[in-house]
């Protein structure tokens, strides 16, 4: 099949520079995300719902610099949370599927670290703004919003939609010229057409053996491609996100600094600003070397790091609420040692992997509805987290840490189990792992723990495009 490119779509843009402003889009959308802090794609696809989300961000982002009331800043953040919602259960599955197996990681944590340059900004912000009165203080940063929503409706509408999803729809001729020029190659090129078909292949097989949402519901599970343990380990790592502890120590670390290391605000608010530069930072590093270490390995990391913090938190802050002892201040202060590594622990695993990891788990009929199911677990537990943590402080003092220190200790040895590598992978090679019906325990699996793709995924693409070459089609059948 050969498609004219009659015109040039896109500015011409192909290959890496096609990639490089798809990541541009989705970066920003993630940047948004973090200064502010679903699922139409079945029906609307990626871009649609991006820009959908965007517009309604937008309006909320207009009604809450212009709040005169409480009311009105209620109603507005519940507006800016639904298309906040909207964009972070879509942007990271675009990215994932326009990307290759080499860079997919990479460019979702770039987005991820984008997301904490907003939230660096907004801490820098509010320690600044802090000096100045008036409305000015409080309106000018809910303003900047716009600036990413801008940024937004200048590069998502003119980007190539997901061919994935394109496939998924029947547009088969739109997918292979997005294929081609993200490879940058012609559409009849054996590769692009290889890589067509074994997308088609996993397609047409899941919707053969896909589990319905009623079944999933009422319990029946036996049939399909393990959609529910796919959607669980996505899942999961959202709740194993939270349940680290991240937003006892974002949301609240000025309180915390307050009330626990007993610092005045103005410094409680630049140390908080001088932990997310350190934030950031560990986050562009994660983007670096996710694809050499994998995801378990970092995920395994991140949360070894975190359970020492807190054992260390845990201990010197028992010392500092401890009556009579004579070195509580100097015990207090050298906790935020420990903000800070926490932080940089984080930022190198926990922070990007549970976004990137459902949509990469997930097969394509089902990767935005288990993209959608992660970001509700995140923002469920997001909430649990948050409304806990002020009583927590207040209530139980140091043993409150004890809580987040355990929760880090119960989460390594799951995680080391039972979550399956996914770096190197194209994601229709984890669909073939799971047609295998592989064992619930991945330990004694090379296949699933290897960083390095599996030798049987690799030799499988190369006899496929081998088999374009000589045919002009594979062997593949349903």
């Amino acid at each position: 099949m050969v498609v004219q490119n009659v015109k040039q779509p896109y500015f011409g843009l192909k290959g890496k520079w096609l990639t490089f402003w798809i990541t541009v889009a989705c970066a920003t959308d993630m940047s948004l995300f973090g200064y502010d802090q679903g699922v139409f794609s079945e029906k609307l696809g990626r871009r649609k719902t991006i820009i959908i989300g965007t517009v309604i961000m937008a309006i909320g982002a207009v009604l809450q610099t212009s709040s005169f009331s409480v009311p009105h800043m209620i109603v507005a953040r519940i507006v800016t949370g639904i298309g906040n919602g909207i964009n972070t259960a879509t942007a990271p599955v675009w990215q994932t599927e326009t990307s290759k197996v080499h860079n997919r990681g990479k460019l979702v944590l770039f987005e991820l670290g984008m997301n904490i340059f907003g939230f660096m900004l907004s801490n820098w912000l509010n320690y600044g703004l802090s000096y100045v009165g008036g409305p000015l203080g409080w309106r000018l940063p809910l303003a900047i919003q716009l600036v990413f929503c801008a940024v937004l409706f200048a590069t998502v509408p003119w980007l190539p939609e997901s061919p994935r999803w394109l496939l998924a729809h029947g547009r088969q001729d739109e997918a292979t010229l997005i294929l081609a020029d993200l490879d940058n190659k012609s559409v009849d090129d054996p590769v692009v057409v290889a890589e067509r078909q074994v997308i088609v292949f996993s397609i047409e097989y899941e919707r053969k053996n896909a589990i319905r949402w009623r079944d999933l519901l009422q319990g029946r599970t036996t049939a399909g491609t393990n959609t529910v343990r796919r959607l669980l380990l996505g899942a999961g790592t959202q709740a194993f996100q939270q349940f680290g502890g991240i937003n006892v120590l974002s949301y609240y670390l000025p309180t915390l600094l307050i009330r626990s290391v007993r610092l005045e605000e103005k410094m409680a608010r630049l140390i908080s600003a001088l932990a997310s530069v350190s934030y950031l930072f560990a986050s562009l590093v994660a983007a670096l070397i996710v694809e050499k270490f994998g995801r378990r390995i970092m995920m395994i990391i991140s949360t070894l790091i975190q359970l020492i913090c807190f054992i260390i938190v845990t201990v010197l802050f028992y010392f500092t609420e401890k009556p009579g002892y004579p070195f509580q201040t100097e015990v207090a202060k050298a906790s935020v040692v420990w903000f800070f590594v926490y932080y940089i622990g984080f930022g190198l695993g926990m922070l990007g992997i549970p976004w990137l990891y459902p949509t990469e788990i997930n097969s394509l009929p089902m990767r935005t509805k288990g993209a959608a199911v992660a970001t509700m677990t995140n923002w469920l537990t997001n909430f649990l987290v948050v409304e806990i943590t002020p009583i927590g402080i207040q209530n139980l003092g140091w043993r409150f840490y004890v809580i987040w220190a355990v929760l880090n200790f119960v989460m390594l040895p799951i995680i080391w189990a039972f979550f399956p590598e996914t770096a190197n992978r194209s994601l229709e090679d984890l669909d073939a792992y799971y047609r295998e019906n592989p064992p619930l325990l991945v330990i004694k699996d090379k296949d699933a723990t290897s960083v390095s793709r599996p030798r049987k995924f690799a030799t499988a693409h190369s006899r496929e495009i081998e088999e374009v070459t000589a045919t002009g089609s594979s062997k593949r059948s349903i």
